[in-house]
């Protein structure tokens, strides 16, 4: 692994972990206090991008979108069903 990847990792964990608490709250409370269009938003366009990463074969990418998309969508199928 050379220096690029290590940042990129970071990177990723940084990113990732930054939603962990906002999903563990909204799984517990099961109420989310973020804005609907953002999360769609932020859904569609991690999908988009876990796709794309998928496509160049970028895994530190492919993983960071891939993780995103699925904890934001828990905050959204919080905010749906609740």
């Amino acid at each position: 692994m050379n220096g690029g990847e290590i940042i990129g990792l970071l990177g990723m964990l940084l990113l990732v972990g930054s939603w962990v608490p906002q999903t563990v709250e909204t799984i517990r409370k099961r109420h989310c206090p973020l804005n609907l269009e953002f999360i769609l938003i932020y859904v569609l366009a991690a999908s988009f991008l876990t796709v794309y990463s998928y496509i160049i074969r970028d895994w530190i990418f492919f993983t960071l979108n891939f993780l995103s998309a699925f904890q934001s969508a828990v905050n959204l199928f919080v905010k749906l069903r609740y």
